[in-house]
């Protein structure tokens, strides 16, 4: 068990790592040849303060994206003492806790650090979730809070939307030099050619490494969990319930897709490869295989 949280936590540095590599290479070679540097790195700069606004204001979109409603202990006593109950255990600040009225079974966390930290249950998953595989559940969204998931996710958004931003730069540039007397017209195809370059990136690879990163994060929470139940059987059965009678949400966002124990969008079959889920059985596969060497 405590390998996978390790190679887990690995993988996601790696992935990102590279990723971080790459957007500064591609800044550095566009300001190079065309020596628009300093523009491509204010407008990073630009990017990465939108990305931090996002990263304060995750859990207000979420809650709002949801419909979620805040509860107290008396609202609903088996799901706050279940959260207490990890949150006691794990020394974590107890987070606020919500239900979402409907009636796909999911769950969802977020919150930039323990201290501000949201988890959120469907009254769908209330209802066909024993207490075992609640707790399954719930321990497996407060591991992402544990994790600084929502920070690791807001890092890799703010990458991606760096690219996207200096993808759709040089392609006007490009447009400015060719129509520009004061310019080199040379200089057009050049900005065109980094441009679309910059645009394949930011539109294909951007959103695999995304996935791939959430991917990871998803495989280190059921590993966190896990550690936290010591009885990785129960999320394991949550996640075959999951599978067995999971819908659409009423309200699906993409946006806060990542934020979920199991999409609430269902992606079609072309869409699986940017899916931010890993698939269910291979999820549950490996908790079996974590069970095992208890």
């Amino acid at each position: 068990m405590y390998s996978a949280i390790a190679a887990n936590k690995r993988n996601t540095v790696f992935i990102i790592g590279m990723f971080v590599i790459l957007v500064g290479a591609l800044a550095t070679w566009l300001g190079y040849i065309t020596g628009y540097g300093s523009s491509a790195f204010m407008i990073i700069g630009f990017v990465a303060l939108y990305a931090l606004l996002q990263y304060f204001l995750a859990g207000s979109f979420a809650v709002a994206a949801s419909g979620a409603v805040e509860i107290t202990k008396a609202q609903n006593p088996r799901l706050w003492r279940t959260v207490e109950n990890i949150s006691i255990a794990q020394g974590m600040p107890m987070p606020k806790v919500y239900v979402i009225n409907d009636e796909a079974p999911n769950a969802f966390a977020t919150g930039r650090d323990p201290n501000h930290a949201i988890v959120a249950a469907t009254t769908g998953l209330l209802s066909i979730m024993d207490d075992k595989e609640l707790e399954g559940v719930m321990a497996h969204e407060m591991s992402h809070v544990k994790n600084y998931d929502i920070r690791v996710s807001t890092i890799v958004f703010g990458l991606v939307s760096a690219i996207g931003v200096l993808a759709d730069f040089f392609l006007r540039m490009a447009f400015y030099s060719s129509n520009s007397r004061d310019r080199d017209n040379n200089l057009g195809p050049i900005l065109i050619l980094v441009g679309i370059v910059a645009w394949i990136v930011a539109a294909l690879i951007g959103p695999l490494v995304s996935a791939a990163v959430s991917r990871q994060r998803e495989y280190l929470a059921d590993a966190s969990g896990a550690e936290i139940t010591r009885f990785p059987e129960g999320l394991a059965s949550a996640l075959g319930k999951l599978k067995t009678y999971g819908r659409p949400m009423r309200r699906p966002s993409s946006a806060m897709a990542h934020m979920y124990i199991s999409d609430p969008v269902k992606p079609s079959v072309a869409e699986r490869l940017f899916s931010t889920h890993p698939p269910l059985d291979a999820r549950i596969k490996r908790l079996n295989e974590i069970g095992s060497k208890f």
